[in-house]
């Protein structure tokens, strides 16, 4: 292997795991800005109403699921991102909110919107960054390139829209089945998980474009 390559790989390695720590520190921000949960977490809390098992239970399911549907459609996204993911996403996101509940423990309405900026922008830069360097994504991000780069049903910006819309309503839908009240709905779908849904595929994309693949492969390219 030669010096190009070994800087090349070493970039991968280093923008796989930079991207999964500032996207877990990330989804610390968003969750305190409490604006709604993210568009898979949605889902979630939609599988959880009607499931009559514990929310981890339900969630590591889920993910199961997910990731036999990306071993069988492509085992390509399937890699040391997707372990790193599996294995610590949720604890460094963990973390990042108990520390922002630390020194802001009652955030007024401006400095909660300022998490969700900072939350949403950040998760989709770091997102592009592991994306890009091509070495396993989480089960869910799994889908939309799956759908994108082995189906070829549009573009991702486009897809990841899709994807994250068909999570919102499908979570809503199944939380009203559930018996769950109306009004409570803005808890696991506010205004953070709409702008999410909307915005979270063309800024990866935008990032990728502009910031990720420049990096990685030089500026020329």
């Amino acid at each position: 292997m030669d010096h190009a390559t070994k800087i090349y790989q070493a970039k991968r390695v280093g923008m796989t795991v930079f991207g999964i720590i500032v996207c877990g520190i990330c989804v610390g921000f968003f969750k305190a800005a409490a604006f709604g949960v993210d568009p898979y977490q949605t889902l979630m809390s939609g599988l959880d109403a009607v499931i009559p098992l514990s929310f981890g239970t339900v969630y590591s399911l889920a993910t199961a699921a997910m990731l036999l549907f990306a071993l069988f459609a492509d085992r390509h996204y399937i890699g040391l991102g997707t372990i790193i993911n599996l294995l610590f996403l949720g604890y460094i996101a963990q973390f990042s909110l108990d520390t922002l509940l630390k020194i802001f423990p009652d955030p007024s309405v401006p400095l909660r919107i300022l998490f969700l900026i900072i939350g949403i922008v950040f998760m989709c830069l770091s997102s592009a960054f592991y994306f890009t360097a091509d070495m396993g994504v989480s089960t869910y991000d799994a889908v939309a390139l799956i759908l994108t780069n082995k189906w070829h049903l549009g573009k991702f910006k486009f897809i990841r829209i899709i994807t994250d819309l068909v999570c919102v309503a499908l979570g809503c839908c199944l939380y009203i089945i559930a018996g769950g009240k109306i009004s409570a709905l803005p808890a696991i779908a506010g205004a953070g998980t709409i702008i999410t849904a909307f915005f979270m595929g063309p800024l990866i994309d935008f990032f990728n474009i502009h910031i990720a693949r420049p990096f990685l492969n030089g500026k020329a390219s």
